[in-house]
């Protein structure tokens, strides 16, 4: 259950990945299952993202209730897509794999693909450069994940032996 809870997670825009890994290895789940599904479950929306969130922002960038939202996307897509030309030079892949690969609130997957759909990137470039994003993420968090936890873990079981 624990596992499935990690892959939705990892769907989930802005959270994504970054929040699922801390989240099972903060529950002890084997991490050779964890980051292939955290990594399943973030690459999952990609190909809709790139073909069909684009479409659906500026659709609903006018509605009543929608409206402000969707701009802001569209605009944090159109900010992502801007950084990845001016500091891509001629390596908009590289560029969009760090973008996606650094791991802070909005740099993830969802950002990264609506940016290089954005530029037109082609699809089998942005989905490459956005998995090996992904992993990199991935790694990071799970990490530094396991840092925290075994140094909390040191201090706790120093305080319980004192």
């Amino acid at each position: 259950m624990l596992y499935l809870i990690c892959f939705l997670i990892s769907m989930v825009p802005i959270v994504e990945l970054r929040g699922a890994i801390p989240f099972g290895i903060a529950n002890d789940l084997n991490v050779f299952w964890l980051f292939p599904i955290c990594i399943i479950g973030n690459m999952l929306p990609v190909p809709l993202i790139y073909f069909f969130a684009r479409k659906v922002l500026l659709w609903g960038q006018d509605k009543k209730f929608i409206g402000k939202f969707f701009t802001w996307c569209l605009k944090k897509g159109e900010k992502g897509g801007e950084k990845l030309n001016k500091n891509g030079g001629k390596g908009p892949f590289i560029a969009l794999m760090l973008f996606v690969g650094i791991p802070i609130p909005g740099t993830g997957a969802w950002t990264g693909t609506l940016a290089a759909s954005f530029l037109n990137m082609g699809f089998k470039k942005s989905v490459i450069a956005v998995i090996c994003g992904v992993l990199i993420a991935g790694i990071i968090m799970g990490a530094g994940t396991y840092a925290v936890k075994m140094g909390m873990g040191g201090i706790f079981s120093l305080m319980a032996n004192s």
